[in-house]
């Protein structure tokens, strides 16, 4: 077993990863085009859920554990928990990455490593930088220590300035396959192989949405609601109630992500912090709690915001599941499990109508993406959902 080992679809670029790691004896040097050679800034790109940051800690664990990743010794286990000594990480359920975060990370950067051969700094959602707090960690990256070794995460290139792509190298992920996340489920997780499919191919390759589609019956069950709201909703009526389903279905979905973690959080904090449980909080260290608290309500915001895009993607899978059929495209579906309902709108409506409707859904994310009230831009969504709907069944009358 190495660290390498959970890590599926991403053969190219675990071998990139592999062979720095094992040539990383070589002293750090300026980035260049070699495969094999090791450089002190790294880009890690690739769609959601294709396992960026994965691969940037199997990578940490590469170069900080003394069998080069072997997956089961301390080192290994410590980044595992995220907790090793020359293991420094930034990441944010925010919207945007503070510039405080960014100087307080590159100045633990200048450390030398206390008990590997390198100190390795992860930064997960480098694409929430805004331009004068990528400016800071640009010095970072101008002029960095020999043995730091910096491993950026982030959609795509395009998402961080010229001038910190051209100090990093960059590898690109792929989407997996759904086959490659199905395998994966089943051998991580126990999955029964029929139930670990559906999850691979509902969440479109999303290797952690898959995980909770294939493991919680609540996810699928949220799921599949959010589908028949959207081929039911047919009046105005229909859809204000329906934007304020989705909401509940979003915020209950946020709720069962962050919930559980929060509560470790709040345990963890006062563990290290001395306080037995169920014992009251010392005055002198409210003001710790109250800071973790307050980082949870803004994750919080986050977690409701990235339900609410689960939701529109899951839509946007079932209409391009529709225009698909309506084209005669012979492609596998996403929400196979529902082929008959599928294939039945399909036939009754038109691909134009279809393509309203997936730009609708589209409309919703940018304008949600831009602080518009989500209730607001459901509805006007749905509205045009609910036009495709009555034009099948001004079809089906016909």
């Amino acid at each position: 077993m190495t660290v390498w080992d959970d890590l599926t679809g991403q053969g190219a670029a675990i071998e990139v990863f592999r062979a720095a790691a094992e040539s990383s004896a070589v002293p750090v040097g300026t980035a260049t085009d070699a495969p094999d050679s090791m450089t002190h800034s790294w880009l890690i790109t690739g769609p959601p859920g294709s396992g960026r940051s994965n691969l940037a800690y199997a990578f940490a664990s590469a170069l900080l554990c003394r069998e080069g990743g072997c997956g089961v010794c301390a080192d290994c286990r410590q980044v595992a928990a995220r907790s090793h000594p020359d293991l420094a990480i930034l990441a944010t359920d925010r919207v945007v990455i503070t510039i405080d975060e960014v100087r307080k990370l590159v100045s633990s950067s200048q450390f030398s490593p206390s008990v590997a051969r390198y100190r390795v700094v992860v930064i997960e959602d480098a694409d929430r930088m805004a331009e004068r707090t990528s400016n800071v960690l640009l010095k970072a990256l101008e002029e960095p220590p020999e043995r730091t070794v910096w491993i950026l995460c982030a959609p795509s290139e395009a998402d961080l300035l010229p001038t910190i792509r051209s100090r990093v190298r960059s590898v690109r992920l792929r989407v997996p396959s759904t086959g490659d996340v199905a395998a994966l489920l089943v051998k991580r997780d126990g999955v029964d192989a029929e139930t670990a499919e559906r999850a691979a191919r509902e969440s479109q390759s999303h290797i952690g949405m898959a995980h909770r589609l294939a493991t919680n019956d609540e996810a699928r069950a949220r799921r599949a609601e959010t589908i028949e709201l959207a081929l039911s909703v047919a009046s105005v009526g229909d859809v204000v109630r329906g934007a304020a389903k989705l909401l509940e279905i979003a915020g209950a979905d946020a709720q069962a992500i962050t919930e559980e973690r929060d509560a470790e959080e709040r345990a963890a904090a006062l563990r290290s912090l001395g306080v037995e449980p169920g014992q009251a909080i010392p005055p002198g260290l409210r003001s710790q709690i109250k800071a973790l608290e307050d980082d949870q309500k803004r994750r919080a915001t986050r977690s409701l915001r990235d339900g609410i895009d689960r939701i529109l993607t899951d839509l946007l899978s079932l209409y391009r599941d529709i225009v698909l059929l309506q084209l005669g495209a012979r492609v596998e579906l996403v929400n196979e499990a529902i082929s008959a309902e599928v294939r039945r709108v399909a036939e009754n409506n038109d691909s134009s109508s279809t393509l309203a409707a997936m730009d609708a859904i589209s409309d919703a994310r940018r304008r949600i993406a831009a602080n518009v009230a989500p209730a607001l831009a459901l509805e006007a969504m749905l509205i045009t959902l609910a036009e495709a709907g009555r034009s099948a069944s001004r079809k089906v009358a016909r």
